[in-house]
């Protein structure tokens, strides 16, 4: 695997005219868009253009599960250097002043690779901001079709290890004290950004958050459930079009050969989501190497899994943001 290369540190002006000289040092195409992923056919066109345009509206599973943060104020947007071209982040401060640097967690929203939508996960951010006491930072990365693979997984690491690196001072945290999460295909990337800063030495993550994560890009779940096999399927053509890269680590994370060296998780499945098998096999595997802080399964529920039960829900956010909080002290 190529080793990650520090990103450009450009000015501020011309990040705002042009990432190239910071994109593309591993991509043949830092911003590919339709015309540069030939399985995306028309009719898929259209349909991540509604997607994209409805999610504000379609996206409010949330809205039930609002319990702590929302007297937070509204989040600081900056915009972080990557080998991508400069990507937005939304920055959740908690409330009070800490006697020195706080902990951080970066959070990646789901989606699927095709719906970008960085206030999706708005109250678990400030969630987690308020009741853990860690800076959340969260990651507005690009989304098919205006990206393929591995754009998205690239530039969440990129951000990670700016906020574990040369951000930190900025941020007012402790780069030795950040942790990495995110839910469905932000799980996904979270478990990737640990492989990526493992393989290249770039940073050490004290923690990562997977609920509900897709793992295995390139193989198809069964069928009865809100994740389908032609869901995964489409996914696939629009921001996996190269067929042979899917079974790559960062792209499937169940994949890797050795997970050994990566950091302790929270796994969270769902008992009827059929992306359930992948999530359980991966804890089984960090739990071979000593490294599954918790692993839990919302009984009766399919992915959405913290919308039927507000109170099992409220229970699982306060485990897991405690333990966020345990792992960033």
């Amino acid at each position: 695997m190529t080793r990650w290369s520090p990103p450009c540190h450009a000015s501020p002006k011309s990040q705002q005219a042009r990432g190239d000289r910071c994109s593309g040092l591993r991509s043949g195409h830092p911003w590919p868009g339709p015309h540069r992923t030939p399985g995306v056919r028309p009719s898929d066109r259209l349909r991540l253009r509604a997607g994209q345009l409805l999610a504000p509206l379609t996206v409010r599973y949330g809205t039930r599960l609002r319990f702590a943060g929302s007297e937070l104020p509204r989040p600081r947007r900056l915009r972080v250097p990557t080998r991508h071209g400069p990507v937005p982040v939304l920055v959740h401060t908690p409330r009070g002043s800490a006697a020195g640097p706080a902990g951080a967690l970066v959070h990646l929203h789901g989606g699927a690779f095709l719906m970008r939508h960085v206030r999706m996960d708005d109250w678990w951010c400030r969630y987690v901001a308020a009741t853990a006491g860690v800076v959340v930072v969260a990651v507005d990365f690009d989304v098919a079709p205006r990206a393929t693979y591995p754009v998205a997984q690239e530039q969440c690491h990129d951000v990670t290890a700016w906020v574990a690196g040369a951000g930190a001072e900025q941020l007012g945290v402790d780069p030795a004290r950040v942790a990495v999460g995110g839910f469905s295909s932000g799980g996904g990337l979270a478990a990737s950004v640990c492989l990526q800063a493992r393989d290249a030495g770039s940073f050490t993550p004290v923690l990562q958050v997977l609920g509900v994560p897709a793992l295995d890009i390139a193989a198809d779940p069964p069928r009865g459930g809100m994740i389908s096999p032609e869901l995964r399927a489409f996914v696939r053509r629009a921001y996996f079009p190269d067929a042979e890269r899917r079974t790559e680590p960062y792209a499937s994370p169940l994949r890797a050969a050795d997970l050994a060296g990566v950091p302790p998780a929270v796994v969270l499945t769902a008992e009827r989501d059929t992306l359930r098998a992948e999530g359980d096999r991966y804890a089984a595997r960090l739990a071979e190497l000593g490294l599954l802080a918790w692993h839990d399964v919302t009984p009766g529920v399919d992915h959405y899994f913290l919308t039927e039960d507000p109170v099992r829900a409220e229970a699982t956010m306060a485990r897991t943001a405690g333990l966020i909080r345990e792992a960033t002290a």
